[in-house]
């Protein structure tokens, strides 16, 4: 396994295990999220937004599971394939809290060097 697939897979757990991801990032991070159920419009976030994103998300996600179906990577990009699964504190759609939501989503993270300047997320929802 490479150096920057082995930090994209600790990147994950570091979001799973609720730990501040900012040591993975380049100080000019970009996340670039596409269109999906939980945010119809997308929408790109810089650092200081992907940190308000998650303390905002602290306190409505129970826990979360970020299951690496595969990984690919090309020149300066890691591509991972995962099967996401989450329990919130809140009612989401037709989800009780507790209830469990699931997607599945590719990530592709560009690197500089070993640590993330881009992140773009695909993200598949499935009903709820």
């Amino acid at each position: 396994m490479s150096r920057r697939i082995e930090i994209a897979r600790a990147y994950l757990k570091a979001l799973e295990d609720n730990v501040s991801p900012d040591a993975f990032f380049t100080p000019d991070i970009e996340q670039i999220e596409f269109p999906n159920r939980l945010n119809p419009n997308g929408g790109k976030s810089d650092l200081a937004e992907m940190r308000a994103r998650a303390e905002r998300g602290r306190g409505m996600v129970g826990q979360q599971n970020y299951g690496v179906q595969r990984t690919y990577e090309q020149g300066e990009t890691v591509i991972l394939e995962v099967a996401w699964s989450a329990t919130f504190n809140i009612a989401i759609g037709s989800l009780k809290p507790g209830e469990p939501m699931k997607a599945h989503f590719a990530v592709f993270l560009d690197f500089e060097g070993d640590r993330i300047r881009r992140q773009r997320n695909y993200d598949c929802f499935e009903p709820f």
